[in-house]
């Protein structure tokens, strides 16, 4: 096969494992700057630009969009769709997972599990807000935010009416949610391919912090999920219309609690605490998957 990979660095630690799993399977992958594509919006012959240079003959495209390029990035991936080309998630579900509130919203009109989540517009709306998550402690998320960036734990009501009222006199769109003492500053991380549960890991916070993101200094170890957990990632994931994903699960006093469905999961930390080899396993789903003008959307609308 020739495979893209949608990626704004080589060198980075998840876009270097696939093209060497890539590789070691026998394709031909080239590594693609997301931002360097232009394209042609003709009818029935589109076309993708990169370089100076028309790309054509993939098979299969991989698309590592980070969030402040979504809706480039997504453009860009369409067209590959346009182009007949399997992608390893495609844009629409990519856009749906990325909106926080959106994808909050579809995981509760299935009956997925998550912590008590609010949101609102009008500072008047503020003391209400607060009671309808349960009170303080409560934690209070950007929308726009990625890696714990935006993150705040509002510890009393005071502190969450001050930090709220500042967001909102920001203009910044943020949600409110409830905060599960009882996880203990850590949370899973459940890596899915093709509706299975190939690997999972523990992550915990460091020392004084609440947020168990990497990024943020957090550590990350092997972990044996129960069933309810594997069943539940495999859910947001398909929920999501995703077939490679990174669920965020906390464990609660009343059962797993989804946070967040990720469509672009970093590899990097999920194979170093588990060994196993997270890329080959995405380049096996394409061997088996990638046709010509096929999708492989499994999730719902909206």
């Amino acid at each position: 096969m020739k495979i893209a990979i949608l990626s704004r660095n080589p060198k980075l630690y998840s876009t270097r494992r696939l093209v060497e799993a890539g590789e070691q399977a026998g394709h031909e992958v080239h590594v693609i700057d997301t931002l360097r594509c232009y394209m042609s919006m003709v009818s029935h012959k589109p076309e993708i630009h990169f370089k100076g240079r028309t790309l054509e003959g993939y098979d299969a495209v991989i698309p590592r969009i980070g969030a402040s390029i979504t809706f480039y990035g997504c453009a860009v991936l369409r067209q590959f769709e346009m182009m007949g080309v399997f992608p390893v998630n495609e844009s629409v579900a990519i856009t749906r997972s990325r909106d926080k509130l959106r994808s909050l919203q579809l995981l509760a009109r299935k009956g997925v599990g998550l912590p008590v989540t609010g949101f609102a517009n009008a500072p008047d709306d503020i003391p209400d807000l607060i009671s309808m998550v349960g009170g303080a402690p409560l934690v209070i998320k950007l929308l726009e935010g990625t890696q714990g960036i935006g993150v705040v734990l509002a510890e009393t009501r005071q502190a969450a009416e001050s930090v709220i009222e500042a967001f909102m006199g920001m203009s910044a769109n943020i949600m409110v949610q409830e905060y599960i003492k009882e996880a203990g500053g850590a949370d899973i991380r459940c890596f899915v391919v093709d509706g299975k549960v190939v690997a999972s890991m523990k992550r915990q916070a460091k020392d004084g912090e609440f947020r168990s993101n990497l990024h943020r200094g957090g550590s990350a170890s092997l972990i044996r999920i129960t069933p309810e957990e594997r069943a539940t990632a495999v859910r947001a994931a398909r929920i999501m219309g995703l077939n490679v994903a990174g669920v965020d699960i906390l464990r609660s006093n009343h059962g797993p609690l989804v946070m967040e469905v990720n469509s672009s999961p970093g590899l990097e930390g999920i194979e170093s605490a588990t060994g196993k080899d997270v890329a080959g396993m995405i380049i096996s789903f394409l061997e088996k998957s990638a046709r010509p003008h096929r999708t492989a959307t499994k999730g719902i609308k909206g």
